[in-house]
């Protein structure tokens, strides 16, 4: 179903949610997904950390 969308189809979307949630809300949006990404990543790299002291 999704396999036959294709660039226009994709911009057409990226129009529609343009116009629903206006750029500021996007933008902020995006703001909390990429501090949520980072979060996550620094929670990846310290979990090893802790277990090998815990090990010990």
């Amino acid at each position: 179903m999704l396999n036959n969308i294709g660039l226009p189809g994709l911009a057409i979307i990226l129009v529609v949610v343009i116009v629903l949630f206006g750029r500021g809300k996007i933008s902020s949006i995006m703001g909390e997904v990429g501090q949520g990404l980072t979060a996550f990543r620094r929670g990846i790299k310290q979990e090893p950390e802790a277990d090998e002291t815990t090990a010990a």
